[in-house]
C-alpha cells in the first residue's frame, strides 16, 4: 500500500480527513480503507460536485414562462394514427429486429424494499396463475418478438438484453436468470453490468465517512446509466454487435412492450435520435413528470415545478397543453447514445439527505435531518442534447402499470399490476373474437396444462420456483379481485394480441382463462394449452 501517495492525493483534493482514523485501525481495516479510497476517482467526483445542477423551487414561477409543449409534428399518438401507418411502423421495427440492429436496455433498479422484499424487483411475482415474475414476462416478450421478426422477414435476428443492476443485486440477478434457463434467450445475448456509486458529501464538500474504514456512497441515479455504459464498455459491446437502435425502460412496468416495433418504426420514420414514449395525464395536477420544452430545449419537468395555472392550460383541441406524462420508456440511436455517453456535459443533481456518518470519536451517528448530499443524474437528462426529438403517446391501460408499492397502498401495487395485465389480456381475447363467460360472477373452472392445475389463480399438484430459487409451493398469492376476470396469455402466445384469432374466435371461455404453451421455449413447434371453450 502506497499510503504516502494516497495521503498526498487526498490532501490535494481537500479530503485528507478520510485518513484521520488510520492510526487506530487494524491491518485488515487499513486494507479495506486503502482499497476504498484508492478506488475513488477524486478528480472526477470533485469536478462533479462543482458542476451540480440545482434549480431552487422559488424559480417555479419563472419556469412557467419558459415552458413550451412538444411541437405537434414531433408528437405522435398511437390512438390518432391510421391502422395502415401503424402497420408501416410495425413492419419497419420488425425488419430492424430481424437484422439484429435493436437492443433493449433495462434499468433494473435495486431491491424491492417498498414491496417488502429483499431481492431484486424484477424477481417479484405479482400473483399470476403462471407465477411468472417481471423478468420472466419481459424475457418471453423478447422471445416472441424475435419470432415475429423472423416470420415477417425469414431472418431470425437476436435482441440483446442489457441489464443495469445495482451493486447488491448483480449476483442474485445472475443466479435467477441462470436458474430459469435465461427464459429461452441465448445466454450470450444477456449482458449485465453494475450501476455506478458516488461518494456522499457534506454541505461544505467533504466526503462523508460511513465507518472509520469506509466512505459513504450512494447509487448515481438512473442517469448514471451513461457513466456505466462507458466505464463497463457496454457501448463498445453494442458497436461490435452492430446495434443501431436502443429501447431503454424501467423494470417495474408489468405492461412494458419490449423493443416495441411500432415505437421503433415511428422514431425511424421521424428521423429521431432520441425519443420518449408517454401516456396522457389523467388530470391536470397528476403528480407525474411532463415531457416538454424549456427555453427551446427538450426535458422532463417535475410536476412540483409546474404551477396549477400552467398545468391546466389547454390547446385548441381541448386537450391539456402539457399532457405528455413521462413513463421512463425511451428510444436512442446508437450514435446519440455513444455521443452522450462520451460527453462531460451531463450535470448531476443534488439530493439533500440524512446520511449516517462516523463522528470524530469514531461513533456511528444517524442524523434526524439532512446533513449531506447525494449526487445523481436522471436518464432523461440527455433530452436537452438533441434537436431530433420525438414523442410517441400510447394508452395507459395498454402499456403502463408500474409496480412500486406493497398491497394496501392506494395505487401501483401487486394487485393493480396483476389486474391491469388480466384486463389487457381479456381485451386481447375479445378483440380476436373470443368471449369470457360469467358463472354466477365467480371463477369456477379447472384448467389443465399437463403439469399443473389452475383454479381461481392457485396451483395444485406441483410446486414452482419461488423467488428465492427453491422449488417449494408458493402459497403467498393473494385472492383476485372480483371485478377483473382471471385471464393470462403467455407472451409466447402473443406479443400484443396478434395471432389469437385462430385460437379464440367464436369461442366462449370460462374463467380463469390461461393460454400458454406446454414447452415454453419451443412454442413455435407446439400448439397452445389451457384453452377451454363452451
Amino acid at each position: 500500500m502506497d499510503v504516502k501517495t494516497l495521503q498526498d492525493n487526498l490532501a490535494y483534493y481537500g479530503q485528507e480527513h478520510l485518513l484521520k482514523f488510520w492510526p487506530s485501525l487494524t491491518d485488515e481495516q487499513r486494507t479495506l480503507l486503502y482499497e476504498d479510497l484508492a478506488s475513488l476517482d477524486l478528480a472526477e467526483v470533485t469536478d462533479i460536485l462543482q458542476h451540480c445542477n440545482i434549480t431552487p423551487s422559488e424559480e417555479n414561477g419563472k419556469l412557467d414562462e419558459l415552458l413550451q409543449p412538444i411541437p405537434s409534428e414531433h408528437h405522435g399518438s398511437l390512438s390518432r394514427t391510421s391502422p395502415d401507418l401503424l402497420d408501416i411502423y410495425r413492419k419497419e421495427g420488425l425488419r430492424q429486429i430481424a437484422e439484429g440492429r435493436v437492443a433493449v436496455l433495462l434499468l433494473a433498479g435495486g431491491q424491492g424494499t417498498r414491496l417488502g422484499v429483499n431481492y431484486p424487483k424484477g424477481m417479484y411475482d405479482v400473483g399470476l396463475p403462471s407465477q411468472k415474475t417481471l423478468y420472466h414476462l419481459q424475457g418471453e416478450r423478447i422471445v416472441r418478438l424475435e419470432h415475429l421478426a423472423g416470420e415477417l422477414t425469414g431472418k431470425r435476428g437476436s435482441i440483446p438484453w442489457y441489464i443495469m443492476t445495482s451493486e447488491h443485486t448483480m449476483e442474485p440477478t445472475l443466479e435467477f436468470f441462470a436458474s430459469h434457463n435465461y427464459f429461452g434467450l441465448r445466454k450470450e445475448n444477456i449482458v449485465m453490468f453494475e450501476q455506478g456509486m458516488l461518494p456522499c458529501f457534506t454541505f461544505d464538500g467533504k466526503i462523508i465517512q460511513q465507518s472509520p474504514w469506509k466512505t459513504a456512497k450512494a447509487p448515481d441515479g438512473n442517469g448514471g446509466l451513461y457513466r456505466a455504459l462507458r466505464k463497463k464498455e457496454i457501448i463498445d459491446d453494442m458497436e461490435r454487435r452492430g446495434i443501431k437502435y436502443i429501447h431503454v425502460y424501467c423494470v417495474d412496468n408489468i405492461l412494458v412492450k419490449m423493443a416495441d416495433p411500432v415505437f421503433i418504426g415511428y422514431c425511424i420514420n421521424k428521423g429521431a435520435n432520441c425519443a420518449a414514449k408517454v401516456v396522457e395525464k389523467s388530470f391536470p395536477m397528476e403528480p407525474v413528470g411532463v415531457v416538454c420544452k424549456v427555453a427551446g430545449k427538450y426535458q422532463v419537468v417535475e410536476y412540483s415545478e409546474i404551477t396549477p395555472r400552467t398545468a391546466q392550460k389547454r390547446g385548441p383541441d381541448g386537450r391539456l397543453m402539457f399532457n405528455a406524462a413521462n413513463i421512463c420508456n425511451h428510444f436512442f440511436t446508437f450514435e446519440f447514445l455513444r455521443d452522450v455517453t462520451n460527453s462531460n456535459n451531463l450535470k448531476h443533481h443534488i439530493a439533500r439527505k440524512k446520511i449516517p456518518y462516523t463522528n470524530d470519536n469514531g461513533q456511528k451517528v444517524k442524523p434526524d435531518k439532512p446533513n449531506g448530499i447525494k449526487l445523481e443524474k436522471f436518464v432523461f437528462d440527455v433530452f436537452e442534447f438533441t434537436n431530433k426529438f420525438a414523442v410517441w403517446e400510447v394508452l395507459r391501460k395498454n402499456e403502463f402499470s408500474p409496480l412500486k408499492n406493497s398491497d394496501g397502498a392506494e395505487k401501483d401495487t401487486p394487485t393493480t399490476a396483476r389486474e391491469d395485465l388480466f384486463d389487457l389480456h381479456r381485451r386481447y381475447l375479445e378483440n380476436a373474437g373470443g368471449k369470457i363467460a360469467e358463472v354466477n360472477g365467480h371463477s369456477v373452472s379447472l384448467i389443465h396444462n399437463g403439469s399443473s392445475v389452475y383454479q381461481n389463480g392457485t396451483t395444485n399438484g406441483h410446486g414452482h420456483h419461488n423467488n428465492d430459487g427453491s422449488d417449494t409451493q408458493n402459497n403467498s398469492i393473494k385472492p383476485y379481485s372480483k371485478r377483473v376476470e382471471v385471464c393470462e396469455i403467455s407472451p409466447l402466445v402473443t406479443y400484443d394480441g396478434e395471432g389469437l384469432e385462430e385460437l379464440v374466435k367464436g369461442k366462449t371461455f370460462v374463467p380463469p382463462v390461461i393460454l400458454d404453451f406446454p414447452h415454453e421455449h419451443n412454442f413455435h413447434q407446439n400448439g397452445p394449452t389451457n384453452i377451454r371453450s363452451d
